[in-house]
């Protein structure tokens, strides 16, 4: 049996989890081109060796990262988003004049 250790639940069987993708870092969203957010959603670096990925814990919701060897498909770590997200991202509010009607 496969255990992947959650941040949140503790160390739970490996088919509790839903694997999420390859982490990457957003693009600023104000000053990012077209070609940047597609570069974002739909390129990925696949790279041998050791990468961050999204994983979830579906029976929580609970969504966390983890560093995995993909040569020997060894999870080294897992930990909260925190990590990485610790600052608010605030949009700019339209106004109604600017909200499209229809």
């Amino acid at each position: 049996m496969k255990v992947l250790i959650c941040p949140l639940n503790g160390p739970r069987n490996i088919s509790e989890f839903i694997y999420g993708g390859e982490y990457h870092p957003n693009p600023d969203h104000i000053e990012a081109s077209s070609r940047e957010w597609a570069e974002y959603v739909f390129f990925h670096r696949n790279v041998a060796g050791i990468v961050t990925e999204w994983w979830c814990h579906s029976a929580s919701s609970y969504w966390f990262l983890a560093e995995r060897n993909t040569l020997t498909d060894e999870i080294l770590r897992t930990f909260n988003t925190d990590e990485i997200f610790n600052c608010r991202v605030e949009f700019s509010s339209r106004s109604n004049s600017e909200v499209p009607s229809g």
